[in-house]
This record gives C-alpha cells, sequence and structure tokens, in this order.
C-alpha cells in the first residue's frame, strides 16, 4: 500500500482546495415594475410585485 513519505504542508494542502470554496455572485435581475435589482422567481422587495401582480403590500 503507497504511504506518502513526507507530512503534506498547510500551504501545499491549502493551495490544492482553495478552488472548491469559491463563492459565485448571485444572479439578480431588474425588476419589471420598478426597476430595482432582485433574485429570479422571488417577490421584489422593493415594490412587492411578482408576475405582474402586487403579492406584498409596500407602503411607499
Amino acid at each position: 500500500m503507497a504511504v506518502p513519505k513526507r507530512k503534506t504542508s498547510h500551504a501545499r494542502k491549502n493551495k490544492r482546495r482553495s478552488t472548491v470554496w469559491k463563492m459565485e455572485a448571485p444572479a439578480l435581475v431588474t425588476c419589471p415594475n420598478c426597476g430595482e435589482y432582485k433574485t429570479p422567481h422571488r417577490v421584489c422587495g422593493a415594490c412587492g410585485f411578482y408576475n405582474g401582480r402586487e403579492v406584498v403590500k409596500k407602503d411607499n
């Protein structure tokens, strides 16, 4: 059975694992009602509209 001759250093181990934990920017679209950025398939936090209808009542 193969056994490593030397201990893998922290730097070498972390360099190898560095690409696994990269975060991606969230996808954003503009709201067709108010023009604010929002995540797709979610109610707009600024105006409360989704799919052309007012889902959440907002006091502006």
